[in-house]
Formats: C-alpha cells, structure tokens, sequence
C-alpha cells in the first residue's frame, strides 16, 4: 500500500474519522480533509497565520474577510453577520438584502418548515452578495427579557430553540453556504458582555441552555459554530476547554470550525488549546501573538495546521472552492415573499375582545394610524444584525393600500399626544403601532415603553374606544393599559413588509397563529432574574441560581401567574382538542406516541399549534412541565384532524453530571397537551422504565 506524503499524512490524522486516507490511496478522489491538508503543508508559516484571523483590508472595506492564498487555489472567505437575513454589521458598503422578521418572530410561528424556508432566504442571499458563510442562527436562551440582543434568539424554550435551529440551518446550508451557530454560550445579557462571569451549574447548561447548540450540531450538521464573550464558570468562552474540547468535540463529535466573536479571543495559546479556529479580528491575538507561539512551541504546528483545515476541509466539501461565490443579483420579489408570509404567520393576537378583529373595511370610512412606528416600517432590531432592507412597506401605507382609496387614511407619529387623541376622536378606528428598541451593545433599561408611548396609548382609546394596538418589540414588554384596550396584536420586529403583513392580519386576510416563544410578565420584578445577582450580576458574576426554572418554568414552580404565558395566542376562530392517545409505556427505543384530535370550532380557517407537555415525577427534581413536542395544523371550519407525535427518551430524561451523559427517569410521567403552557386541557400518564 502507498503512504500519504508525511506532512498531508499528519495533518490528516488530526482531523478525526472524517479523513478516510484509505479513498485516497486506493485512487479515488480524496476527501475534503486530505484536499485541505495537502494545502496546507504547501504555506509557509505567515500564509497559515494569515488563515487563521479575520481582516478589514479586504475589497470593499469588508471586515469579515479571510483572504485567499491564489497560488494555492484557496479563495477569499467572506462572512456576513445574521441571524434576520444578510446584516450589515459594520460595513457600510454591505448591499441591501431581504429584511426578514426578526428570529423571535420565527419563533412564535412554532413551525420548523417556516424556519426553513427563513433560512433558505438566507442562505440564497448570502450566496448573491458573494459571500461564503452566514453568522446564523443565534439559539441563546432569552434569561433575560431587557436584554439588547433578545430579538435575535428563538425565545425562552430550548426545545423550540432546537427546533427551529435544525431547521434554520438546514435551510442555509441547502444554498451552498456556511451556516455558523451562535454565540456559545450562555450569552444571555449585553451588559458587561466582555467581561461578565457566570456561574452555572453543569445539570443546567445541558439542559437549559446547552441543547439548541447540541441539536445545531448532531442533527443540523452545522458548519461552524462562534464562541461568545461571557467567562462561563472562571474561563472565557473562546478559551474554555470544558465548553469547546469536552462538550463540542468530544460529547457532541463537532468536526467543524470554531470561531470567535469579534474581538472575543483573549490570549493566542489559550485559545488554539481550547480549539478555536478562526479569529474574528483583524491585528488581535491571532496574528502576531499566534505566530510568536508557534515560534516559541507554545502552540505546535501540528496544532496550527488543524486550526486550518478544520475550516477548508468544511469550506470543500460545500463546494465553496470548486465553485466560488460570485455577486449576482437579489431576487427581491422572492425574498419579499417570505418576509410577508412570516411576518403573517408569526404574529400573536394577545387580545380580542368582543371582536373587535377582525376590522371590516366596507364598513369603515376613515382609520386612525399614529405612534412612532406608524409612519415607517421597524423591520429589526440594531447592531451587527442590522439588515439593510431592499424596500420597506410602513403600516399606513399598508393600511391604505389593503382598504382602497374610498377610506381616508390620516397617520400622526404620536410625539403629541393630543394631536393623536384628537385624530383619533374623528376616525372610525384608531391603530396605534407602539414598540421598543433593541440593539447589540446594550441591554434596554427596563420592560416599559419608551418615552411617552404608555400615554399615548390611553391617550387614543380614551378618544376612541375602538382603537387597536400593535406592539413592534423584541421581547416582553409591559401594558399598563391592557384593560382598557379592546385588541392587542404583537408583531414582533416585521421585516421590510410590514405593513403589507399587518394589514392582512388587521382585515382578517390573515388569521392570526403565532404563539408567544416568551412570557409576558405582569411587573418588573415578576421575572426570574429580577434579582441583582441574577441579572445584571454582582462584582462582575451573573450567578444562575434560578437553576432549571428559566422562562415559564419559573413562574410554573413559584406559583406566579403573567399576563400572557408562554405559548400562548388567540386566534379569529376558536379550536377544541380531544381524543388524546398515548403509549401505556415506552417502546424498545425509549419513544412514545403521543395522538390527539384538533378541531376549528369556528367559523374562519385557522392553524393552531398543539403542544405537547411532560410532567416528569418528582424524584427528577425538573421544573413542573417542560414543553417536548409541538406541531401546528391548518384547519377549515368543522374540521378535525388527529395530530400524531413522538416523544424520544431524551423528551423522559434528565443530565446527569456525574456521568456525563443523559439518563431516563423512570416511573409515571404526564403528558398534557394544549395551546399554551398555562392551557392544557387533556393529559395522560405513561410510565418510563
């Protein structure tokens, strides 16, 4: 038998069972990982460092570039930030893109084949402005409701996080792009991101805050995966071995690349130890220190050489050498699409009294639109993520478009709030479209409206007792008028078709689906981290002693009842469940079916999301019910369809630290199912062995 070349030989077998040296010894093509080592042995040392950091010298002033070695054929790899469609980041030449809603919206859709489909659009989009790899999607649980970044996650679940994560990604990556999961992990809050240690026990990591990542990685197959800023327990995130050797390669199999957030890299050597791969930094610890390591042996070159090509192997076997990304044209029709669509179906009706929505336009001659996002379209929130939008559509252009010109339309941006009373008196309808922002960098102050929003909206409906309000925000926030206020609709962070959406959702063109990903708190202290240790830390540590009892979980075990629980929202037709079967006990493999009857009671066509409910015994010590299966179903007037899901051994099972592995708890566990966690009108037991 041939040997391999001693050098490709040795940077083969540093990438793990990927590399099959036997393919190419026999003739056959060789692998990715033999291509990407074979590469490799030819740089010299600065090539090789060059490869492993980030730089703002590349064409256009791109910032996320690495650029490309052309006497060996490597190409420039670009990055674009995400995870609401191409973002901008930094870069003020970036071309527009598709806005699409913000990640929280596609989380309230509670449909995996809609976060698809989202990233599909990403991925396309990211192949059309040439780039090679989307930072996308972003799967940390939201801990903390004011913080900055909230409205880029997939809410407060892990379970749906993981989900619509697996999905995402496979949507990304179907487009011949790199989908990179992020920021791992446990980074939950702005304030003091760079510098905050936080104290969080290893049953909770696995099973609060660890899982979205884990699914990324053994069912989405992602490519790569970015290392966050925080200091999870006394190590920093982009040089914590536990996180990244133990947990990523080693309990999970990771065969892609590691990446740094920008500037998250602290030392050379601790890093590359950990297993970080790529600096997200021009001129930081990865260029001249990283080299003086090799130098000095600090870091081997074995080691160097891995960090390579972990990431051009991964680059290959996309397809990303053999056939570059080249700038081709938008197709903005087609972004647009979906942008609406998800926008249409993400949207939670919070209140409808005495249906008040549907509005019928027929019967209206003239609407009220007034408050600060009235008069222009909020398609997302700030930061990297920003996307620069192809169009926008603002609600009182929507609005007026969706009801002809035989209905007046007069908007005010509701600075006065007089003014905006006044406008409301004289309108049949009164729509006011209030929100909060969001942005990277820092965390909101508090859960309240900014500046006089809370006003204006008594404002109005004192004015008008037929006044709508549509909430444009990124997380929870509170509404102190609630009572007063017929209909409230939330439509998170829309994309760039928002009004187009919202006047469907306003006319009744569409039904409402969306189900809240996070809970709605009655207070500011009704919170699980409304304690200055919890939130926003103590001397510089965030401690998680709120353990397993994240989100709904929390307010489930405390007994707290919030103005809107998780899952939760109602629709323009009502459904009934039924009928619910489930498995006397688990099958050889550990799984159990759980069946059960939805029905549209009503007299719309309609979805709803079933969701399904583990109740584990006591002995487990989890929090009181844990959602573990979802699904959401279409249905007409009368109609009944029977929803079947299955529960896997790990929907029955807890982390176990000392081991290091999950276990199933045995004994009587309790499904129920419903429309929200705080509704669950059939159960059943089953018992786990």
């Amino acid at each position: 038998m041939r040997r391999l070349p001693t050098a490709i030989a040795a940077a083969v077998a540093l990438i793990g069972p990927l590399a099959v040296a036997p393919a190419a010894v026999a003739g056959r093509a060789p692998t990715p990982e033999q291509r990407a080592a074979a590469l490799v042995a030819q740089m010299t040392l600065d090539e090789k460092i060059t490869q492993t950091h980030t730089t703002g010298k590349g064409a256009g002033g791109i910032s996320r570039l690495v650029p490309g070695i052309p006497r060996l054929g490597i190409p420039d790899f670009l990055i674009s930030n995400g995870p609401a469609g191409v973002g901008t980041g930094a870069v003020p030449t970036q071309p527009d893109a598709t806005a699409l809603p913000a990640p929280v919206a596609l989380a309230a859709g509670f449909d995996p084949g809609l976060a698809r489909q989202y990233g599909v659009v990403e991925g396309r989009e990211t192949g059309n402005v040439g780039h090679s790899l989307l930072e996308a999607p972003d799967v940390n649980m939201v801990r903390v409701y004011q913080n900055g970044r909230a409205f880029e996650n997939y809410g407060e679940d892990p379970y749906l996080a993981s989900r619509l994560a697996v999905a995402n990604i496979q949507g990304i990556q179907s487009q011949g792009v790199l989908a990179e999961v992020k920021h791992y992990a446990a980074n939950d809050q702005e304030t003091n991101r760079k510098t905050i240690n936080e104290q969080i026990d290893d049953r909770t990591l696995h099973e609060i805050h660890l899982p979205a990542f884990e699914a990324a990685v053994k069912e989405g197959h992602v490519a790569s995966v970015m290392c966050a800023y925080p200091s999870i327990n006394g190590s920093f995130a982009c040089e914590n071995k536990h996180l990244l050797a133990d947990v990523l390669r080693g309990q999970w199999g990771f065969r892609g690349f590691v990446q740094s957030d920008a500037s998250a890299t602290h030392t050379a050597v601790g890093s590359a130890d950990a297993g970080q791969d790529l600096e997200l930094r021009d001129n930081g610890p990865y260029d001249e220190e990283l080299k003086q390591a090799v130098l000095d042996g600090k870091v081997s070159m074995q080691q160097l050489d891995t960090m390579i090509v972990r990431r051009l192997a991964i680059e290959i076997r996309a397809g990303l050498f053999d056939h570059p990304r080249t700038v081709t044209p938008i197709d903005a029709a087609a972004g647009g699409a979906v942008a609406r669509s998800v926008a249409e179906q993400t949207a939670v009706l919070l209140k409808n009294t005495g249906s008040a929505l549907p509005l019928n336009a027929k019967g209206l001659k003239s609407i009220a639109v007034v408050g600060p996002y009235a008069q222009a379209a909020h398609p997302g929130g700030g930061g990297s993520s920003h996307v620069k939008p192809l169009y926008t559509v603002s609600p009182v252009e929507g609005i007026q478009k969706r009801v002809g010109a035989g209905v007046t339309v007069q908007s005010a941006d509701g600075s006065d709030a007089a003014a905006a009373a006044k406008l409301a008196a004289s309108s049949d309808v009164a729509v006011v479209v209030v929100g909060d922002v969001e942005k990277e960098g820092a965390d909101r102050a508090n859960l309240s409206l900014s500046a006089d929003q809370d006003q204006l909206v008594r404002s109005v409906v004192a004015a008008n007792p037929h006044t709508i309000v549509v909430l444009n925000s990124g997380a929870p926030v509170l509404l102190p008028w609630i009572d007063s206020v017929p209909a409230v609709l939330e439509t998170w962070y829309p994309g760039e078709e928002d009004g187009n959406a919202l006047a469907g959702l306003l006319f009744g063109d569409v039904n409402p689906s969306g189900k809240l990903p996070v809970t709605f708190p009655r207070s500011e202290t009704q919170t699980p981290v409304s304690t200055p240790e919890r939130y926003p830390g103590v001397n510089g540590t965030a401690t998680y002693s709120e353990k397993l009892e994240v989100g709904y979980r929390w307010y489930d075990a405390q007994g707290e009842q919030p103005l809107f629980p998780f899952g939760y929202g109602l629709s323009y037709t009502s459904f009934r469940f039924g009928h619910l079967t489930v498995s006397p006990r688990a099958d050889s493999h550990g799984h159990v079916t759980v069946g059960v009857d939805v029905s549209n009671t009503g007299s719309r066509t309609g979805a709803e999301v079933a969701q399904v409910y583990v109740t584990a015994p006591a002995s487990a010590g989890e929090p009181p019910k844990q959602l573990k299966g979802f699904a959401k179903v279409t249905l007409r007037p009368g109609q009944t369809k029977h929803v079947t899901l299955r529960l896997d051994a790990r929907a029955f099972s807890i982390w176990d630290t000392a081991s290091q592995r999950w276990t199933v708890v045995g004994g009587r566990h309790v499904i129920a199912v419903g429309d929200s966690s705080r509704n669950l009108p059939v159960s059943a037991p089953v018992r786990i062995r």
